[in-house]
């Protein structure tokens, strides 16, 4: 059930041997991504939708602090954290019902969502990735993935996208982290992962994956190798880090 690489990506491949050919070191081979907040500046659009769904539906209003809780995770553990902030009981429909509405509200903020939306920097650093030969994949929690990817021009740069409604435990398990792993053929330790919430950050650690934080220290203190922004991320400092993880594990 894991996607697969699609067939025009594959020459990426070809400098493998050259990576591979620098002795007995482990090389790194994977980058796998958060989508929200880490490629496009997409997160606070969901806390925005999850406000207007609070207000329509209960007459309530949603603190800034609910935000953070609510970043990487699904939609529906995202909708069960605002319940309980409430303290609201609904009925399993009512559950789904809600969850789509606000999948509903949140499509339409992305409407106008452009290629101008990606962070700072991502599209050169992927860019770097891939003629490097490292293959990338997509683990974000949002099944509107591969429509933001299409929307931002992305879509081209990843050999594999996770459907996240195919992984069992979302994140902090590891689940989505490992499944992104397996659809790029790889074992986690030959990967490196980019995440901007505490949740990814965990997910990867729990999936064994040398993880990269983006974001402050209170947010993603825990990563491996923290940059303040998108714009900061670099291959040199990436690859060494996980070089002196791996090859000293």
């Amino acid at each position: 059930s894991f996607p697969t690489r699609r067939s025009s990506d594959l020459s990426c491949l070809n400098s493998y041997s050259q990576r591979e050919g620098k002795g007995a070191e482990m090389m790194m081979k994977g980058a796998l991504f958060d989508l929200d907040g880490v490629l496009a500046d997409t997160a606070s659009l969901h806390f925005k939708a999850w406000r207007k769904l609070a207000k329509e539906n209960f007459g309530r209003s949603l603190p800034d602090e609910l935000e953070n809780k609510t970043r990487g995770i699904s939609r529906s553990d995202s909708l069960s954290v605002i319940l309980d902030y409430l303290e609201i009981t609904v009925s399993k429909a009512k559950f789904h019902r809600l969850a789509e509405e606000k999948n509903q509200i949140y499509r339409n903020f992305l409407t106008d969502l452009s290629p101008d939306e990606v962070l700072p920097g991502m599209r050169d650093f992927i860019t770097d990735l891939r003629k490097k030969g490292i293959l990338t994949a997509l683990a974000s929690a949002s099944q509107n993935g591969p429509f933001i990817l299409e929307r931002t021009g992305l879509s081209k740069y990843f050999n594999a996208i996770v459907d996240p409604s195919k992984i069992e435990a979302g994140k902090p398990a590891p689940d989505i982290y490992l499944a992104a792993t397996a659809a790029l053929e790889l074992s986690p330790k030959e990967c490196v992962g980019f995440e901007d919430a505490v949740s990814g950050i965990q997910s990867l650690k729990a999936a064994g994956i040398v993880s990269v934080g983006i974001g402050s220290d209170h947010e993603v203190g825990q990563a491996d190798l923290r940059f303040s922004s998108t714009g900061d991320i670099n291959f040199d400092d990436v690859e060494e880090i996980w070089a002196e993880i791996t090859n000293n594990a």
